[in-house]
């Protein structure tokens, strides 16, 4: 686990809170004011941000965050410009929290996996998601990410068998985003009743932390799941909240969150 990721966790941990991973979509609403939203998002307690990068088919999002990722395309946010001109600034504004990219596999192929971990890693880039890559062709990538040192983040679903999330999870880098709800990424009211024990089956295999991610929007659907997980990953309602209201109503939405994540 990257050395930025494993202080968040921890600092997280020792201050009696689970862990805020707080997603946005980079370039959206274009690229400088989305500087803005991951700066806020800080502003408001999150631990880690997940920088999201733009691709033609997000297979694994709703229609909140497949909307901000067509408006962040129209925006010019290939990969070569979050990480040139997204990233930086987000660094410089926010020295002291770790960054992940999520995005789709394609994107990293394109720009080739050796070159993307250098980049990133050069950028300050300390983990990637990569939603649509099995974990039975996750070897190459994972060997150039490991190489400089950026955290190939896998992820469990609910269909995965418990077996296979067992070996998933031990084998982990940066953290084990596991999969609260079937489907693409979301909010919603309530979360599976069975999410409590998967997340204990994992978090007793995994030798990094543990989060719970989709469908969670507020401190209410947080607030169970942190004596389970060692934090939680929030989307879709901060993507929204920044796209209705600004960058303050995200920021003010991540306070909220991070009040439901006392232990």
């Amino acid at each position: 686990m990257s050395t930025e990721l494993g202080k968040a966790f921890a600092k997280a941990k020792a201050r009696g809170e689970g862990a805020l991973v707080a997603y946005a979509m980079a370039g959206d609403p274009d690229l400088p004011k989305s500087v803005d939203v991951f700066a806020a998002m800080v502003e408001g307690g999150a631990d880690v941000l997940e920088i999201g990068v733009a691709f033609s088919d997000p297979i694994a999002d709703g229609p909140v965050i497949q909307a901000a990722s067509e408006r962040a395309l129209k925006a010019g946010a290939t990969l070569r410009r979050v990480l040139d001109e997204v990233v930086p600034e987000v660094r410089r504004r926010c020295p002291e929290t770790p960054l992940v990219i999520m995005t789709y596999v394609n994107v990293v192929m394109a720009m080739g996996e050796e070159r993307y971990a250098k980049l990133a890693r050069e950028r300050g880039i300390s983990g990637t998601i990569l939603p649509d890559l099995p974990p039975e062709e996750s070897a190459g990538i994972r060997a150039a990410f490991d190489k400089e040192g950026v955290d190939l983040v896998p992820l469990c679903a609910p269909t995965t068998p418990p077996a296979r999330a067992e070996a998933i999870a031990k084998d982990a880098r940066g953290f084990v985003y596991c999969v609260s709800v079937a489907g693409v990424t979301g909010m919603r009211a309530e979360l599976p009743p069975d999410l409590s024990q998967r997340l204990d089956l994992v978090k007793r295999a995994a030798s990094v932390p543990v989060v719970a991610g989709f469908g969670i929007s507020n401190a209410d659907t947080a607030r169970p799941l942190v004596a389970h997980a060692d934090g939680v990953v929030v989307g879709s309602a901060l993507v929204k909240a920044a796209h209705s209201d600004g960058p303050a109503a995200a920021k003010q939405l991540c306070a909220d969150i991070k009040r439901g994540l006392k232990r």
